[in-house]
């Protein structure tokens, strides 16, 4: 099964930023600019990870809305 190409940007950009999103994780956990038995630093990094899933959730949302419920050409002359 092949992905389809118009799928690609959205992979690519969530892809690698996911990779640097985490590598950012990593170095706030690995110089303790982040202590996760705090509960206020919990709170944030939580917020973090929610905040990358929601967003990219949302840009799908918008993928799925131009794919499958307005699949007309641009313009309106499909």
């Amino acid at each position: 099964m092949t992905i389809p190409e118009y799928w690609w940007p959205y992979l690519y950009q969530y892809g690698v930023g996911l990779i640097i999103f985490l590598i950012g994780l990593a170095l706030i956990l690995g110089y303790k600019s982040c202590v996760l038995s705090r509960k206020q630093d919990r709170f944030w990094f939580g917020v973090l990870i929610f905040g990358f899933i929601w967003y990219a959730g949302i840009h799908l949302a918008w993928y799925l809305a131009a794919i499958y419920v307005m699949p007309e050409a641009p313009g309106g002359t499909g």
